[in-house]
């Protein structure tokens, strides 16, 4: 079957970078001096320099690579607001009162996440076909489903999501197909073209007079009184103050974040144009969708609305078109038997980042507990989000901005200095994910077949 998927035209690259294909048009060479570095040109790094600039602030964004290779290019462009937060949440080591204050504080900033992106796209004219027609999250067994129910108020009552229930036997209005036991719509929910509004946003951050700096790797950070000393392959740079936005690609250059994230793999098919009806029928009404199978599958029809985009975890670790796509389509024709026969003209992978207590992050750099990096103690970050960060890093980005340019007159919000979370002897290296992957398909095997 492997070799009957492919189109003729079958590329190894985002089906996105067709409209927009990753470039260094706007690269400049840094300068030696700079209010703020940052590190990572991704939809958090630009989101704050974008913030920053508008405030008048001069700041320097940094890409080791080429602007737009990597996640911010390479996801599924959905959207939600904050109701992805749930599987982060949790009671332990709190009374109940504090709980639901955190648990109120967390939802309603994720909510301010979709806001926050919408209100940036809306500003900065950002052409990027953003849809809001709603998500369903099919319940991979009825043990999920009823699950779900006591969820409902929950997402209601902090994010305004619009969510609901949808028995088994009505979710043909929402997905054209039998194979989940029912799920949840959720109205607050949608997508958009991720290279377009990166593009979008990278414009605007440099309109704003942020200077962007392509195939500039950041060798070495070091910290001074009031200022940071960077090694770059550009030469130095004075900061006074630097932000990593790096996420799913944070490398030793940072070993105090990097070993707060777990690096998971994502891929990604994308089929040949479908027949009109026969697409409208996948996802009625041009929804998104999610499942919650522990190897998770999510997709969406292109913004022309004449392919599907199909993503998932085919593997936890990087791998090849001809390893992940075969698994993908397999994913796929499980759910929509309709499209077997239907080739595939793109297959692609890119990093998420996840936390050890799957929450996103915000925050300043303190000393490590071996005291080994206290030369970059009081740097910003932002990251951890955990496969949703369209929204997220776009919202830690800006608020990033805000707390830098307002000081202490800057808004607060639940995801800023929380405890980051890390493990005993892990440094960043997930050699362990194949076993988790190979665990997690087992524990769905014997649900699904339980039910």
């Amino acid at each position: 079957m492997a070799q009957d998927i492919y189109a003729k035209d079958f590329k190894a690259a985002p089906w996105w970078w067709e409209a927009w294909t990753p470039n260094n048009e706007l690269s400049q060479d840094p300068p030696q001096r700079c209010d703020v570095a940052i590190v990572g040109a991704g939809y958090g790094g630009l989101s704050t320099a974008l913030e920053l600039a508008r405030s008048g602030i001069k700041a320097v964004v940094l890409e080791r690579g080429d602007f737009g290779v990597g996640a911010s290019t390479r996801n599924g462009g959905l959207i939600s607001g904050g109701i992805n937060l749930g599987k982060g949440l949790s009671g332990k080591r709190q009374t109940q009162e504090e709980f639901s204050r955190r648990k109120a504080e967390l939802l309603a900033n994720g909510s301010d996440s979709l806001s926050t992106l919408e209100d940036l796209i809306a500003r900065e004219k950002i052409d990027c076909g953003l849809v809001r027609k709603g998500r369903f999250l099919g319940a991979y067994t009825p043990r999920h489903f009823a699950d779900m129910a006591p969820r409902i108020d929950m997402y209601n009552t902090y994010c305004n999501a619009g969510a609901a229930l949808v028995p088994r036997e009505q979710q043909r209005a929402f997905i054209g197909s039998d194979y989940y036991h029912g799920g949840m719509s959720v109205q607050r929910s949608g997508h958009l073209h991720p290279a377009l509004y990166y593009r979008g946003l990278m414009q605007a951050a440099h309109s704003a007079g942020a200077v962007l700096c392509a195939q500039t790797n950041v060798s070495a950070i070091q910290r001074t009184p009031g200022r940071y000393h960077l090694a770059t392959s550009k030469g130095p740079i004075n900061a006074g103050e630097v932000v990593v936005a790096t996420n799913g690609y944070t490398t030793e250059l940072t070993p105090q974040l990097r070993r707060r994230l777990i690096p998971v793999a994502s891929h990604i098919i994308a089929t040949e144009e479908l027949p009109e009806d026969l697409a409208e029928g996948l996802t009625p009404g041009h929804r998104g969708i999610g499942d919650t199978k522990r190897v998770l599958t999510y997709y969406r029809r292109s913004p022309d609305g004449r392919r599907l985009i199909f993503g998932g975890r085919a593997r936890f670790t990087q791998a090849p078109p001809e390893v992940s796509a075969p698994v993908l389509y397999r994913y796929m024709t499980d759910r929509f038997p309709q499209l077997k026969g239907f080739r595939i003209t793109h297959a692609w992978t890119g990093n998420v980042a996840f936390a050890f207590d799957f929450l996103p992050h915000m925050g300043r750099t303190g000393a490590d507990t071996t005291g080994s990096i206290a030369s970059q103690d009081g740097m910003h970050y932002l990251m951890g989000c955990n496969g949703n960060g369209v929204a997220m890093m776009s919202y830690l980005g800006t608020q990033t901005g805000r707390k830098i340019a307002g000081g202490s007159n800057a808004p607060a919000n639940a995801f800023d200095g929380a405890e980051f979370p890390t493990t005993p002897f892990y440094s960043g290296n997930p050699w362990f994910l194949p076993m988790v992957g190979a665990w997690y398909r087992t524990r769905d095997w014997i649900d699904r077949l339980a039910a």
